[in-house]
């Protein structure tokens, strides 16, 4: 990814299909430059206010004559000193020391929860800065008390409970459609363990034995490696499809560029989220895409969709989400995915077309997931 979900890779046309850059090793969103640390605009610290008080006034070439010992207070200089109320108002001095403990940079607000504007080393813990809601500069953000709700990494939500495959076309496994000689899920793949359990789809599944099932509505299996997807498919009575296998289901008999034709239409597919996630959920971290393994990176809003959510993302034969989404690893011993994902369906190639090859099998991050395909009857 760039890693953008995660890869390298190169490039661009119907030529594509050498590209090999992984979305996440992109520093950017789908080259659209994620802004990694929030550009704030320009704002400092308060000015001190120099009242004067104490000052003799300078009575100047046009002063008038001495008051003399008996004057009033109003004769002291007070008139000279500036307006409180005005000086109070005024802008922070953006040349101001931000570290400084008398610097005020007003309240803020995330959601429902309020905060204050600091600067991110005086934010005390258990609070958090949060880019993006206060003037200043970067290092300026709000404090605010944890998310009540914050998704957690060592939880394991399991989304698909509940979740049953549908009957299968004519000569096909349970979930599967047809395609030509060949059965393809509609879906891209869920896992469930042994005992029929659901597994978390936020969670590489490791040690634990899983077959793959082709769910309906389901938050399908990121997180996978293409050898563990194998054995998930081979445990289902399956198998990965080949690369031609894919092709042929994504572009049909005459090689479409999309699953739904040969002009792209965005947001048909789910297919180019606006920030990258992991830029979103680390915005303070230097390096966001070491951490394309975190299981909370898929749980962010407006990133990875149910199953059949995109209803025009669609083929002929039924077979949903084969652009976008999740990349989606193929048989390829080398190590091959297709398809792109929901942050990027363009950099190594459009829609059906996108293909990186720059991971082998054993690698693994949010963004990849799978589909299975097995033999059909001849049509």
């Amino acid at each position: 990814m760039a890693i953008l979900s995660g890869c390298e890779g190169g490039g661009g046309g119907p030529g594509a299909g050498d590209a090999e850059r992984h979305d996440a090793e992109i520093t950017g969103d789908s080259g659209r430059g994620p802004d990694s640390g929030s550009d704030l605009g320009g704002a400092g610290g308060a000015p001190g206010l120099d009242l004067g008080l104490d000052a003799e006034p300078d009575p100047g070439p046009d002063a008038g004559p001495d008051p003399g010992p008996d004057a009033g207070p109003r004769d002291a200089g007070l008139d000279a000193a500036p307006d409180l109320d005005a000086d109070l108002d005024a802008e922070p001095d953006p040349d101001a020391d931000p570290s400084a403990p008398d610097v005020s940079f007003g309240p803020c607000q995330v959601g429902d929860r309020p905060g204050e504007c600091l600067p991110t080393a005086r934010c005390p813990a258990p609070r958090g800065p949060v880019p993006g809601h206060c003037p200043g500069p970067a290092d300026i953000q709000c404090c605010v008390e944890p998310d009540p709700e914050a998704c957690d990494p060592n939880d394991f939500p399991q989304p698909n409970v509940g979740l049953a495959e549908a009957a299968g076309d004519p000569g096909c496994p349970a979930g599967m459609a047809q395609v030509a000689d060949l059965c393809i899920d509609r879906y891209e793949a869920s896992l469930v363990q042994a005992d029929g359990a659901p597994w978390s789809p936020y969670h590489h599944p490791g040690a634990t034995p899983v077959r793959a099932v082709s769910l309906a509505g389901a938050v399908p299996q990121g997180y996978i490696d293409g050898r563990t997807a194998q054995a998930a498919c081979g445990a289902a009575g399956k198998r990965l499809c080949t690369d031609a296998e894919w092709l042929r289901a994504c572009r049909g008999l005459e090689e479409r560029t999309y699953p739904y034709g040969d002009a792209r239409q965005p947001g048909v597919c789910n297919d180019a989220r606006a920030r990258h996630p992991a830029v979103e959920l680390f915005p303070n971290d230097p390096n966001p895409f070491a951490r394309i393994q975190h299981p909370c990176i898929n749980q962010l809003e407006d990133g990875l969709a149910p199953t059949g959510d995109h209803p025009g993302c669609v083929v002929p034969e039924g077979v949903f989400d084969l652009m976008g989404n999740l990349h989606e690893w193929t048989a390829d011993p080398a190590g091959t995915f297709r398809g792109g994902f929901y942050v990027d369906t363009v950099i190594n190639g459009p829609g059906c077309l996108y293909r990186t090859t720059a991971h082998d099998q054993g690698h693994w991050d949010y963004s990849t997931g799978f589909r299975c395909c097995a033999d059909g009857r001849s049509p």
